[in-house]
């Protein structure tokens, strides 16, 4: 008979369970990362940035490629899970706690990423345009910007659902994320995921309900254009393929956008 709890909470406070629903993703991502710096960094990218890192999932995984990197949180469990994950594998990385709209570092990077929709916590324009200044501001001029974020394909209102599993070990996480509901005009979308983790005879269910900034390919260019330090080099989609950038359309949903400090002239 399995031992079932049920909590309601925030599935951040989970990481450990979250590192292991989005495994699939961390190779491809950070090969692409490296793809991207080599395809549009004039220079040897050596040191890295990640906004909002989380589990550490692709921080850890670059450092163990011999990548120098920071990554911040606003999460405390998150950030103690990755603390515990770097002493594991004995690697190094500076972490801090920070807001996504509000942070500064002490030395530029050469490159920054944030994939899987993380940006769309931000729910108004002006933490959004906060974030990319900082970014911005981060960044060493040439220095790369690697964004992933779902956008809303014209024409979409409706409720939507995705549901995944991923094992580690002797664990089997269960993910189901359901929109709940869309707001055009507030340019707000309400999100549901259930988190269903099943380890020999015990079972851990989670619900968390929050939400996320909706963005049309017009409306996340306007964002854009009111950064003039952060120009845009090429958007590619959910394949990572560096050999085929797209041109930003109303059709796309995951999007990867290339985005690059400015030089001064």
């Amino acid at each position: 008979m399995r031992r079932s709890r049920i909590l309601v909470g925030n599935w951040y406070d989970y990481p450990q369970y979250c590192d292991i629903a989005f495994q699939a993703y961390t190779q491809r991502e950070a090969d692409f990362i490296e793809a991207a710096c080599r395809k549009y960094c004039r220079f040897d990218v050596r040191r890295f940035l990640e906004p909002a890192c989380g589990s550490g999932r692709l921080l850890t995984g670059l450092a163990a490629r011999s990548y120098q990197v920071t990554g911040f949180d606003i999460s405390q469990p998150a950030l103690s899970y990755l603390r515990r994950r770097l002493t594991r594998r004995r690697l190094r990385a500076e972490t801090f706690e920070a807001e996504m709209s509000d942070f500064r570092l002490g030395r530029p990077v050469d490159a920054a990423y944030c994939t899987i929709s993380t940006f769309r916590h931000l729910l108004t324009e002006q933490a959004a345009r906060g974030h990319l200044e900082c970014i911005a501001d981060s960044l060493r001029q040439g220095g790369i910007y690697v964004l992933g974020l779902h956008l809303l394909p014209l024409g979409v209102d409706k409720e939507d659902a995705e549901c995944w599993t991923e094992r580690r070990g002797e664990t089997i996480v269960t993910v189901t994320l359901r929109v709940l509901r869309i707001d055009l005009r507030r340019r707000i979308e309400n999100v549901r995921v259930c988190l269903l983790v099943r380890r020999g005879s015990k079972e851990l269910r989670l619900r968390h309900d929050f939400q996320f900034r909706t963005y049309t390919a017009r409306q996340f260019r306007w964002l854009l254009d009111s950064v003039p330090s952060l120009e845009l080099c090429d958007v590619y989609d959910f394949r990572y393929d560096i050999e085929q950038p797209f041109a930003l359309n109303d059709e796309m949903a995951y999007t990867v956008f290339v985005l690059r400090r400015r030089l001064r002239s």
